[in-house]
């Protein structure tokens, strides 16, 4: 059984640093303080794009021609001026396709003296493709599906993924005539390096003949940050806060568990992307809710200790939950089965101990937050 007081407590801190990366909140803030002249042209794509469509019409008028393309159930009601596109997420369908053909007409086609302002968050590289002519979509979902499975990290997937495109990489960019591009992203990779984030598709090529100012809005540690002085706020003592979750989850699992079994009273933050490794037909889940899972057999009999593991995207993996919770208690007989057959969302939805969160409107890699009391 998880402890309702301190399930709350770790909510409310997760939330503190959700919400301080929000899409909406980021670009606004972005918008005012870069002193951003009104564009021509809006483009938002990826998992965060209504929010941060939504920032931008906010700031500039809801008259902009824009085009938003995101993950299916991400959209909220948007001005008659945007044209949404949903596509899937993390493997590409028919519909990402539709998007990346949209998206690189409307960039080619741009006038002399125009200015585009690109909004990119993390899914973008799955939501929109224009693949490289002779890779068919099945050829392109079964090399997505490949780099899943085996676990690839974001670095490792996008650097594959530009090499089949014709719009990662700067490639996109390539091809605009104007004047000047703004790019604002919200980061969800390990660095923050707009090469890597959506695979580059707000990134200029190295040689660009317009003005090119890029921002990153959004990121990990901002969030980590703003998680970190909630529970100060709290009256809590923060033990760690750190980006270090780029690991297999059952290796982050035992050096996390080690730490926790040792640790005195108080909070612990990480930050990052797990990867994992999936054998053949994997169950339900996530890496969160497999890395919630293996934890809680590394804390299995400790008293007092409730941990949270989510993506800030508010889905984990091809499910709709966020991440899972992990205690001293949540660990049993069958759970090793459940590890097993890479089914920990099952495992943690009949225990009670999926966390569902709803889309966010941002997506900076995933959070775990730890209260030992």
């Amino acid at each position: 059984m998880l402890d309702a007081t301190s399930k709350s407590y770790i909510e409310d801190i997760w939330w503190a640093g959700v919400k301080a990366v929000r899409g909406t909140e980021s670009v606004l803030k972005a918008l005012k303080e870069q002193q951003v002249s009104r564009p021509d042209q809006i483009i938002a794509v990826g998992k965060a794009a209504t929010a941060m469509a939504r920032a931008a019409m906010d700031h500039f008028g809801a008259d902009i021609p824009t085009l938003v393309v995101t993950k299916y159930d991400h959209t909220e009601a948007l001005p008659n001026c945007c044209k949404v596109i949903e596509a899937a997420h993390p493997v590409p369908d028919e519909n990402s396709l539709v998007a990346g053909y949209e998206i690189h007409k409307t960039v080619r086609t741009m006038p002399e003296n125009s200015h585009l302002l690109m909004l990119v968050s993390g899914g973008a590289s799955a939501l929109a493709e224009f693949p490289n002519d002779g890779m068919t979509l099945s050829g392109l979902m079964a090399e997505n599906q490949q780099m899943l499975a085996q676990g690839y990290d974001i670095h490792a997937m996008n650097a594959r993924r530009k090499k089949l495109s014709q719009i990662k990489g700067g490639r996109l960019l390539a091809t605009f005539q104007g004047e000047l591009v703004t790019t604002l992203a919200i980061s969800d990779v390990q660095g923050d390096d707009l090469s890597v984030i959506g695979s580059g598709i707000g990134d200029a090529p190295e040689f660009y003949r317009f003005s090119f100012d890029p921002f990153i809005v959004a990121s990990n540690a901002i969030a980590r940050h703003a998680s970190a002085k909630a529970a100060t706020d709290m009256g809590l003592n923060v033990l760690t806060n750190s980006e270090t979750l780029y690991a297999d989850v059952y290796d982050l699992a035992a050096s996390i568990g080690e730490t926790l079994r040792h640790a005195p009273p108080g909070l612990h933050i990480w930050g990052g992307e797990p990867t994992i490794v999936l054998p053949p037909d994997p169950g339900q889940g996530g890496r969160n809710q497999a890395l919630a899972l293996a934890l809680a057999r590394e804390v299995s009999g400790i008293i007092g200790l409730t941990i949270l593991v989510a993506g800030t995207d508010g889905t984990d993996g091809p499910t709709d939950a966020a991440g899972g919770f992990a205690s001293g208690a949540t660990w049993s007989e069958d759970a090793a089965r459940f590890m097993r057959q890479a089914d920990a969302g099952r495992f943690l939805e009949q225990a009670g101990a999926l966390f569902k969160s709803g889309p966010t409107g941002t997506n900076v890699m995933d959070l775990l937050i730890a209260l030992k009391t």
